[in-house]
């Protein structure tokens, strides 16, 4: 994979690209560190039981979160297709329209796409039932994640800690100092997530941190645990699933103000030679007004190459669209306009290769940064806030769930 196509995966929030490297990659190396020298202040012998309760924790829920929900939905889609029907059959086409919807395109694409047409009709034919198996996909994608990453791992967990601890204390023929906490009241919550059936993976591990807050708020071995749990939890999933898509946003905002340069597009694109040079010469055919009959009616063009490759536009093998596939015309229609506005930036420039260069490297530069920025107030940032709290609220330094 080229430089140019790993910044691109990172700089993807909406893919767990992000997500794998901030939490794999710097986020739990840098929290299993802090949680040492913080417990360290107590006791080695709680520093000891911190790290390997926090090792386990951290990637054995990463595990589960980054490759539960893709197994998941891999493992029940083989199981809707020996049932009969096709998962790739998108719901959204239940809502029918002037220009697509399940009858619409059953009906144009008979003659273009007659076995896709055939699954279709089976579709239409059963309604019910294949909502009803996409609902439960995606609650089997969810729920039983939660369940493994917020109820039965740390019950495991703790009940390592407790065997070992056993041991620990027989060793030293004594009881393990005890710390004394300060006395507090008990943190509950309630909340609720609407289930949809086409939804993304990255969406599905939004829901699913969700649920694993309430898993791991519930399973807490005493209230102050309660307490730091929900606020690293909450903490936790605002810097990966809402604080990202912000600083993203900030920094092409400011680097278009500075640079006068768009740079919302894919590093991938702009880093396309056959893209620039369509600019160059003249060549990029757009859409002007039917953005789903240009697509159909032109897929070899680079514009709907583009589409294919980052709006969600499928085309089978002859290159006729999917028409399994309902097409997001407000995305297309999004990402046209700043197609348009980097052509337009291009041209005015003297030199569109050296435009398109310049816009490469501040896109590269924003991901980076953005990586990097995240994952300081992820790694660093939200751990020291929540060692503050917790001597300021429990008195101690140690972790509240091993404290006696």
């Amino acid at each position: 994979m080229s430089l140019v196509n790993i910044i691109s995966a990172i700089g993807n929030n909406s893919s767990i690209y992000p997500l794998l490297v901030r939490d794999c990659g710097i986020e739990i190396p840098a929290k299993v560190g802090m949680t040492y020298e913080q417990n360290l202040k107590d006791s080695k012998l709680m520093a000891k039981n911190a790290v390997r309760e926090r090792l386990i924790d951290e990637y054995g829920t990463s595990a589960i979160w980054l490759g539960g929900i893709p197994a998941i939905d891999y493992l029940c889609s083989k199981g809707i297709e020996k049932l009969g029907y096709n998962p790739k059959i998108n719901p959204d086409l239940f809502k029918e329209n002037s220009k697509q919807g399940l009858k619409f395109n059953i009906e144009k694409f008979k003659d273009l796409a007659p076995k896709e047409v055939e699954e279709m009709k089976k579709v239409l034919a059963n309604k019910n039932t294949y909502e009803k198996l996409l609902a439960g996909k995606f609650l089997l994608s969810t729920a039983i994640p939660v369940i493994l990453m917020g109820f039965c791992l740390p019950k495991m967990n703790f009940a390592l800690t407790a065997k070992l601890r056993e041991k620990q204390n027989k060793k030293l023929q004594k009881p393990e100092p005890k710390t004394e906490i300060k006395s507090g009241k008990n943190v509950s919550f309630k909340g609720a997530a609407s289930v949809f059936a086409n939804m993304s993976t990255v969406n599905k591990m939004a829901i699913t941190d969700g649920g694993l807050t309430v898993g791991r708020v519930a399973t807490a071995r005493n209230k102050y645990e309660k307490l730091e749990m929900a606020f690293k939890m909450a903490g936790m999933m605002f810097l990966n699933f809402v604080a990202p898509w912000w600083i993203a946003a900030g920094f092409d905002k400011l680097s278009n103000a500075l640079f006068k340069t768009n740079v919302n597009l894919d590093p991938k694109i702009l880093n396309d030679k056959e893209f620039i040079s369509s600019i160059k010469n003249n060549t990029l055919k757009l859409p002007e007004e039917n953005i789903i009959e240009f697509l159909e009616k032109n897929p070899n063009e680079k514009f709907s190459k583009l589409a294919e490759k980052f709006c969600g536009v499928k085309y089978l093998e002859n290159r006729t669209r999917d028409p399994r596939q309902f097409i997001n015309e407000k995305k297309i229609q999004a990402f046209l306009k700043e197609i348009e506005k980097f052509a337009s930036q291009a041209k005015e420039s003297r030199n569109i290769e050296k435009f398109a260069k310049k816009a490469l490297k501040v896109k590269s530069g924003n991901i980076i940064t953005n990586v990097a920025l995240s994952s300081f107030l992820l790694a660093i940032v939200l751990p020291k806030v929540t060692f503050i709290l917790r001597k300021k609220v429990t008195g101690s330094d140690a972790e509240p769930g091993l404290v006696q």
